[in-house]
């Protein structure tokens, strides 16, 4: 359908990553090279610290949070430089203010995402600030500097906002289409011959975790970006539909789960499964074609192909099920395809509605939709008692503040130490390279450690045969952005490009190329190994350490989902708040243990608890997940009800039972093993419900899931 690479690329510079590459070097760049040519490069380059530092906030997310926290960087950036710099003459002094800035900085994480990089940017200017004396008119001088570079980048980030407000709204529900197109390729897998089902299946956990944050980052743009949710304009409306429409896809997707070893045992040999196959794999190219459109203002169309192959794989099902005289399939096994088959057409549905949306003409007449948006997102406020809540060793931030200041001030007195003119850069290292977790010390640490390494020697390689200035200064300007845009995509990718990018930058400023190079594989070599030590070694958090809130909150999360499905079928009502709210409260759980138990396997051997275990409760929570959705969809997309909701009523409360006694165990683990029944059918329910079975299956399927999670929990001690 098209060339995958070139269209890669093609995503990549119109993505949110290569826009911020391009607005951070433009931001940092312009000062220096301008006042460069008036003889005021040392002017210039202290205005491109302030713009380097505040631009390490600016990270995508609501204008409103975006500003604020670049106004606050600013003012904090500047008293700190101020203070630095009036104090780093002193090493006793130095030291003291290296070590309470770590930790009070560090605390920040508290407040959020956005406020732990208000804190990375203060002590980014601490440390680059540390080794700088300076007499004190030229320290006013310096900060002032810091302020002005600060502020001009702000209005720079604020007015491209401005230019295109709803760029970044397009770029990110762009990216988070093309994880469901992800997702739903990993699903297309399991129909494939000779599939590795465990393998298939740990790719759609990591894939489902992709899949929560890309949409929780929209949520969050979307419900909180006045002029989407409360200003009428054509644009915004499209955007709100493409994604509420995106999310009820996603849960689409999510609700086909079958026995898929099964399915192949039955019907491999038939060969309807690679049609299965072929067919979901169409509907994410065009899922990646929507995404696509949303970037470039296109308008995707749906090829009348796929809605063909649609079509004569519901053929083969009824070709296959009338060939079935001798009973070689399974009566079960057909009802799954068909039920698959028909989910497939409901999301291809999905999908030319979405396209629907792109039509010039229409989108002008696209009407609101009413979103409760506040039960939807997150509100993150400023209190300080939460900051001394966290002031004791049972918090991981405490922990984790507490081993930054130690190990910034055990940084700092070796590159006192060390001869080296920039020991600064282990201080550097050791900031970067330090995170809350074990695991994500460990992959920050080898990630900055290969990227430094080959990057300096590519560095040197471009020193040794690249001589014409103007040609460094091009590949100076090509590291820089390409350092820039990968920093939130891929870290070793962009400490790769960062090598170069300083070396070559001390080459310009006449301080030496090779020299520089060695010296920065010495400061990362010694401020890696400081900090990863710091991370195994002091106040250490293992992930195991949020095994049982992470467990208790998915089953928490799924018992909730379940009841508000449950409401659909016994008091059937038009407003799908609380079903909405209570289906991403199970993405989010859900991805949250995902994501703990995947880092979990980055720790030592010591650490990994009960790792069998673990994966198969982690496998029934997701397969738990997609046997509620099924049972929502049934109601929503297709208005299957029950005659009479009190037949369901005991299979319901079992159920729900069951989910409140898998927590009771894990809270309370007791050695006593309990014999909880599963709810049969009676012989008159049976006959009542004949016409029902398909959803009493379903709410079976969903009881007997529950009844081995609490068998399993029995087992787990954490």
């Amino acid at each position: 359908m098209f060339n995958r690479p070139v269209r890669s690329i093609q995503d990549f510079l119109l993505s949110t990553y290569f826009s911020d590459g391009l607005r951070i070097t433009l931001g940092v760049l312009c000062p220096s090279l301008i006042l460069a040519q008036f003889g005021l490069l040392q002017y210039g380059m202290s205005l491109s610290l302030g713009a380097l530092c505040v631009s390490v906030v600016d990270s995508p997310g609501p204008s409103v949070h975006r500003r604020n926290a670049m106004l606050v960087t600013t003012g904090l950036i500047t008293v700190i430089s101020l203070l630095v710099g009036l104090t780093n003459s002193n090493v006793y002094i130095s030291g003291i203010i290296v070590f309470v800035f770590s930790f009070v900085f560090s605390m920040l994480f508290v407040y959020g995402i956005r406020a732990a990089a208000i804190g990375t940017a203060s002590l980014l200017i601490m440390v680059l600030s540390i080794d700088d004396v300076r007499p004190w008119n030229e320290l006013v001088t310096f900060a002032l500097l810091i302020l002005a570079g600060a502020l001009w980048y702000s209005f720079l980030s604020y007015f491209f906002y401005k230019l295109r407000p709803f760029r970044l709204v397009q770029q990110m529900l762009s990216d988070s289409i093309h994880e469901v197109s992800e997702f739903l390729r990993a699903k297309a897998k399991f129909y494939h011959q000779n599939a590795n089902f465990e393998s298939n299946y740990a790719d759609l956990l990591q894939l489902q975790v992709t899949v929560h944050e890309k949409q929780d980052a929209v949520r969050e743009l979307l419900f909180k970006t006045r002029e989407i949710v409360r200003d009428s304009s054509p644009e915004g409306r499209f955007l709100l539909l493409v994604f509420v429409d995106m999310v009820d896809l996603f849960e689409q997707v999510m609700s086909t789960y079958y026995n898929y070893q099964q399915l192949h045992e039955q019907f491999g040999e038939s060969g309807i499964l690679s049609h299965y196959e072929s067919v979901i794999n169409k509907i994410a190219d065009e899922l990646d074609e929507i995404a696509f459109s949303l970037k470039t203002g296109g308008t995707p169309s749906l090829p009348i192909s796929l809605i063909e192959d649609v079509a004569l794989l519901r053929s083969k099902i009824v070709a296959l099920e009338k060939s079935n005289t001798d009973g070689r399939f399974n009566t079960l096994g057909i009802i799954a395809l068909k039920n698959i088959e028909v989910n497939i057409e409901n999301i291809l549905a999905r999908v030319k509605t979405i396209n629907g949306y792109f039509n010039k003409k229409e989108k002008k007449n696209l009407k609101t939709r009413e979103i409760e948006v506040e039960r939807f997102v997150t509100r993150q406020k400023v209190d300080p008692k939460l900051l001394l809540e966290n002031l004791t060793f049972s918090s991981s931030t405490f922990r984790h503040s507490l081993r930054v200041a130690i190990v910034m001030i055990i940084g700092f007195m070796v590159s006192r130490g060390l001869n080296f003119s920039h020991s600064y850069w282990i201080l550097l290292t050791i900031l970067v390279i330090s995170k809350p977790g074990f695991s994500l010390t460990k992959q920050r640490n080898y990630q900055r450690l290969i990227g430094t390494l080959v990057g300096a020697f590519a560095a040197m390689l471009i020193l040794e045969y690249v001589h014409d200035k103007n040609t460094l200064f091009v590949i100076l300007l090509f590291c820089m952005i390409g350092c820039y845009s990968f920093q939130r995509k891929n870290y070793v990718v962009s400490v790769l490009f960062m090598t170069p990018y300083i070396i070559l930058l001390f080459e310009f400023l006449g301080m030496g190329g090779f020299s520089i190079a060695r010296e920065r594989i010495y400061d990362t070599l010694i401020g890696s190994g400081i900090a990863l030590l710091a991370s195994y070694s002091l106040f250490p958090n293992w992930e195991h350490e949020k095994l049982k809130e992470a467990m208790m909150a998915i089953l928490k999360a799924n018992k909730e989902y379940f009841e508000e499905v449950v409401q659909l079928y016994s008091t059937p009502t038009q407003n799908f708040t609380n079903y909405k709210v209570a289906r991403k409260g199970v993405y989010v759980a859900s991805a949250n243990l995902a994501s703990l138990f995947q880092r979990m396997f980055s720790e030592p051997k010591s650490k990994q608890f009960m790792i069998t275990e673990l994966h198969q409760f982690t496998t029934l929570n997701h397969l738990l997940s997609s046997y509620i959705a099924t049972l929502s969809l049934y109601n929503k997309e297709h208005a299957f009800v029950v005659s009479n909701y009190d037949d369901l009523k005991p299979v319901v409360n079992n159920t729900v039972y069951l989910l409140n006694l898998c927590t009771e165990r894990l809270l309370n683990h007791d050695a006593t093993i309990s014999n909880v029944p599963l709810i049969r059918k009676t012989v008159e329910q049976q006959l009542i419900l004949e016409n029902e079975t398909v959803i009493y299956e379903q709410f079976d399927h969903v009881q007997k899931v529950a009844y081995d999670i609490f068998k399993l929990s029995e087992k787990i001690k954490i």
